[in-house]
């Protein structure tokens, strides 16, 4: 890998994956941040000195039209768009069946095929050591319907990817952060006891950041973490341990 590398972020407008894009831009990188919302994508990359490119993670049409407008050529590939969308939609009724398809297709939608999607199209543009980092969450240990079924989802199938681009000293791993505040995430469902009642658990009683799940992010993309692969690394302050 060169010192200055080409790295694409999903969901790269707010929160951890604009947090992550500032890391990468500091150390000089060229970096392309993603997302469905250009305004909000291009304010962000004013802000950071980095390149923007709006498209639907999700839908293949969309993606197969965005690839003539990124790199080449990618050296990190950060998988972070998603959210859980069931905080996007109206409760569904008990026994309405397709009320629940609808959710669950929706979280599968938003947290898997993104970075299925994505992922697969870049492959062939991976520069060999390449790093590839999808954030994943405490969800898929600890259960939250439609979306930890989605984040434990991603964990499989990034076991395959490891495997499958290992010969190319390739790495692919999971980062998945505990209750993390100061982003999109939570679309101001929450309350003040839900979120004291959930940090509680961990073993330093508080929320995480997006720059602590940032700086993981950056270490697994490092030149160093290349033995490091098909791994979850679990960022929640003890909220989820090693079982």
């Amino acid at each position: 890998m060169t010192s200055s590398r080409t790295v694409v972020i999903t969901g790269g407008g707010t929160g951890i994956g604009a947090t992550t894009a500032a890391l990468f831009a500091a150390a000089g990188d060229t970096v392309t941040i993603t997302g469905r919302r250009e305004d909000v994508l291009a304010r962000t990359a004013a802000k950071l000195g980095v390149r923007y490119l709006a498209f639907d993670a999700a839908d293949p049409g969309s993606v197969r039209a965005a690839l003539d407008q990124l790199p080449a050529t990618v050296d990190v590939l950060v998988n972070n768009a998603g959210g859980n969308t069931d905080r996007q939609r109206p409760a569904v009724e008990p026994g309405d069946l397709d009320g629940v398809a609808a959710a669950w297709r929706a979280n599968f939608d938003a947290n898997v095929l993104t970075a299925v999607l994505v992922t697969e199209a870049l492959t062939p543009r991976l520069a060999d050591g390449a790093r590839i980092v999808t954030v994943g969450s405490i969800a898929a240990k600890q259960g939250s319907g439609s979306y930890g079924a989605a984040k434990a989802a991603i964990e499989a199938w990034n076991v395959d990817l490891a495997r499958k681009l290992a010969g190319r000293g390739i790495s692919a791993n999971v980062v998945a952060p505990g209750v993390t505040l100061d982003t999109e995430f939570f679309q101001g469902t929450v309350t003040e006891d839900w979120v004291r009642a959930r940090v509680s658990v961990a073993f330093d009683k508080r929320p995480g950041t997006p720059a602590e799940t940032a700086d993981t992010i950056f270490f697994l993309a490092g030149k160093g973490s290349g033995h490091l692969t098909g791994q979850v690394v679990h960022v929640n302050g003890g909220a989820y341990t090693a079982r």
